[in-house]
């Protein structure tokens, strides 16, 4: 069997996976990488980190990030492996077909990104055959952890947000209007920012305004992205995402009013990833 290194990238990290010859596996994990956000040498950075974790010449390479959708950006990034995997064969996809392949396995489905961002396709057990643009996080991304931050911070400053919590929010953070501005207009990485306020929502679910805002992000997310899918009553519908997998409770409950089948609710793709590479 060759030795492969598996990696999925999002905006916030990337999960690696090192399958040898023998079948063991190896794994290590590194910042993210986004090569719409980031230049040459910050991609090229955590390469060498991987590199470092893992110094192992490898046969293949299969790697699956965000902003990889493009030819211009696969090829910039299978550019930079081959800077310290120089023997390796290389090919970089989506992460929207690691989703896939992760989750539906050969089988056909829909599946879905809830993380960071947000992301949709049907996949027919071998390729994705449709997908729902997803215009990124400053137009859309409904429901993924950028979306929900954002309508948080809109509510927070806008006062649309219950006072008891609005004093709890800002007894957290202290952020200033003018300090959130230049988080979004003026620094790197906004949409990792605004996805950061997650973990607030996740740990004041029990309040209701902040269970209604979640379950009104999936809501906008399945009526916008799933039902678009011709067959989303016919076959099963997956996520992927720390946001899918920590609401996931919420997330099949809204599912459930759109009667659509939900089957597998993973954190992370790449436990799929590498069984599927593991087989092929």
């Amino acid at each position: 069997m060759p030795k492969r290194l598996i990696a999925d990238s999002g905006f916030t990290k990337t999960d690696w996976r090192l399958i040898l010859a023998d079948g063991s596996i190896e794994q290590a994990r590194t910042a993210g990488i986004n090569p719409y956000y980031q230049t040459e040498d910050e991609m090229l950075s955590v390469i060498k980190d991987i590199y470092a974790q893992l110094p192992v010449s490898v046969d293949e390479i299969f790697y699956y990030g965000t902003g990889c959708s493009s030819r211009v950006n696969r090829d910039k990034i299978a550019g930079l492996l081959k800077k310290y995997y120089s023997h390796a064969i290389v090919d970089v996809n989506h992460d929207l077909l690691a989703a896939a392949r992760s989750l539906c396995g050969q089988e056909p489905g829909i599946a879905c990104i809830l993380g960071t961002g947000a992301n949709s396709c049907f996949y027919d057990g071998q390729k994705i055959t449709h997908n729902v643009p997803s215009l990124g996080w400053a137009i859309a991304d409904e429901g993924g952890g950028t979306y929900l931050g954002k309508t948080l911070l809109t509510n927070y400053y806008r006062k649309d947000m219950p006072e008891e919590l609005r004093k709890v929010f800002k007894a957290t953070f202290d952020l200033t209007k003018d300090q959130f501005l230049v988080h979004v207009y003026q620094e790197p990485m906004p949409g990792r920012f605004l996805a950061g306020f997650s973990k607030f929502i996740s740990q004041h679910i029990s309040h209701p305004y902040l269970y209604q805002l979640v379950a009104n992000g999936f809501d906008v997310f399945i009526r916008k992205n799933v039902l678009k899918y011709e067959s989303h009553h016919e076959v099963p519908v997956h996520f992927t995402g720390s946001v899918a997998y920590y609401f996931g409770s919420i997330l099949r409950q809204i599912a459930e009013k759109y009667n659509l089948h939900v089957k597998h609710i993973t954190e992370h793709p790449i436990a799929g990833l590498t069984l599927f590479h593991q087989g092929t």
